[in-house]
């Protein structure tokens, strides 16, 4: 697969705290690990070491504790208004958490009906901006090997959306929660995170990866 990305091209990731992970305010990008410690300042650091001569930038745009209800109220303003050439999206733990660790708070849960509503909305946007091919959705997911557990279970589904989508609108797609199941075939999920959603720098690496196999980056140079 070729490299999708082509000179000065502006990289922005939108997403939640696994996107955010300290990342600058109001925009992640620049010096002073302006980009944060997770997955998006990997992509960076791979994509300055492996192609320098493209000087790719890239920005982090996740928020902590964002839905999709949420990431889409700031999808113009911290999406598309920054002119990205490219744009990665992955959202949905969150609509699935709050509906466990919140369960009386109703009004915060975004069920599957809302969360393939509001996929569509910024899909729609985004692939306008930036055409199909420089669209990459990312699945959300639950480190929890166990497939009967209720919150893996109900997080599948909202990973089949992201499937469902992705061959509908013929883009890109990440499928994160298959990678950490490939990894739990050996390790146990508190070897990468100790809430089974938040990842340590092993399990962001593994994230980076993913997405680069998917831009196209050559990962033994």
């Amino acid at each position: 697969m070729a490299l999708k990305l082509k000179k000065f091209d502006r990289l922005v990731i939108a997403g939640d705290s696994i996107t955010d992970v300290g990342r600058a305010q109001p925009v992640g990008e620049g010096l002073f690990n302006s980009l944060g410690n997770g997955y998006p300042a990997l992509v960076d650091a791979f994509l300055c070491s492996s192609c320098p001569e493209l000087m790719i930038r890239v920005t982090n745009m996740g928020t902590s504790g964002n839905t999709s209800r949420d990431l889409l109220a700031r999808w113009e303003k911290d999406v598309l208004q920054l002119n990205p050439a490219f744009i990665v999206l992955m959202i949905g733990v969150n609509d699935v958490w709050r509906q466990f660790d919140s369960p009386q708070m109703t009004d915060w849960h975004v069920l599957p009906e809302e969360y393939e509503a509001n996929l569509r909305k910024m899909l729609d946007s985004g692939i306008a901006a930036v055409g199909k091919e420089h669209f990459i959705l990312m699945t959300p997911y639950y480190m929890e090997p166990n497939r009967n557990d209720p919150m893996r279970s109900t997080m599948d589904k909202y990973g089949e959306i992201c499937h469902k989508l992705a061959g509908e609108y013929q883009i890109s797609l990440v499928d994160t929660q298959a990678e950490f199941d490939r990894l739990f075939q050996s390790i146990h999920p508190n070897r990468i995170a100790w809430d089974r959603v938040h990842p340590n720098l092993p399990g962001h690496l593994l994230l980076a990866k993913a997405l680069l196999r998917e831009i196209g980056l050559d990962l033994s140079r």
